[in-house]
């Protein structure tokens, strides 16, 4: 290419037209989408690896939400219970037992 003169219009435009030409810009463009193709199919992936995880995530948390509160009332029934039984077994005096 030789050296261009004037306003900077004309020589901008014989610039565009000659990496038309020559396809420069049709490889830069096509470059250019299948990197933001592959960019976007990337991201998506492991964005929704991420989504997935973090899903699983919240259930598990629900679930051991939900197992410490069963443990919980299987704790209260559990005291509830052994008070029943002492209330109703009967007392051995002189630690003689029931015959």
């Amino acid at each position: 290419m030789g050296h261009y003169k004037g306003d900077g219009g004309d020589s901008r435009e014989q610039l565009r037209r000659y990496l038309e030409k020559t396809g420069v810009v049709d490889s830069l463009t096509s470059g250019t989408y299948y990197r933001l193709k592959y960019s976007t199919r990337y991201l998506k992936k492991h964005l929704n690896v991420g989504d997935q995880a973090l899903g699983e995530f919240v259930q598990l948390q629900q679930e051991a939400v939900e197992l410490r509160q069963r443990c919980k009332r299987r704790t209260e029934e559990k005291k509830e219970l052994k008070e029943k039984l002492r209330r109703y077994q009967p007392v051995s005096q002189g630690g003689a037992g029931p015959e």
